[in-house]
């Protein structure tokens, strides 16, 4: 009696390991195909992140070799980098902000007690830059003109400005 029950022992444990075994394969399985699906999933999102990040960039200085060149001259002392220069027209363009009458490059009169000033810029090109300015009551974008002048001074002329309405 001793034996047999010692048998049925060793029968369910084995029984016992079998389903468990049988139980964690198919868990490692699952688990590893979910990843799979994960991961393809995220690849795609970040394909099409991507995607969205170059078309959204299309017009930047940054990306256009041909407004890049425009800065270069075969005279190496008129050379300009753009890497250094868009954070400079970034700066000039924001020590306007300064001004007790508000930004002059916005286009704008006061409207109201606020002043406009630029929150956010983007240089498009070798000449134009796109601006976002605001009074904190009203909001607007204007293009903008810019210049890199002989003394590498930079100067401003404000071609078209919008102001939304409230």
């Amino acid at each position: 009696m001793k034996q047999s029950l010692l048998l049925y022992l060793f029968i369910l444990a084995l029984v016992f390991n079998v389903f468990t075994y049988s139980y964690y394969s198919g868990q490692v399985a699952f688990e590893k195909e979910r990843f799979d699906k994960l991961t393809k999933k995220t690849q795609a999102k970040e394909t099409k992140l991507n995607d969205d990040m170059v078309d959204a960039n299309y017009f930047s200085l940054e990306n256009n070799e041909k407004a890049q060149n425009y800065f270069y001259s075969e005279v190496p002392e008129k050379n300009i980098d753009y890497v250094t220069l868009i954070p400079l027209l970034r700066d000039k363009l924001m020590e306007f902000n300064d001004n007790p009458n508000g930004n002059p490059y916005t286009g704008q009169e006061k409207l109201g007690a606020n002043k406009f000033i630029i929150n956010k810029i983007k240089v498009l090109n070798h000449r134009w830059i796109i601006a976002d300015y605001s009074d904190g009551e009203y909001w607007g974008e204007v293009l903008l003109k810019y210049f890199v002048n002989e003394d590498k001074s930079i100067s401003f002329e404000v071609n078209q400005s919008i102001l939304y309405q409230k």
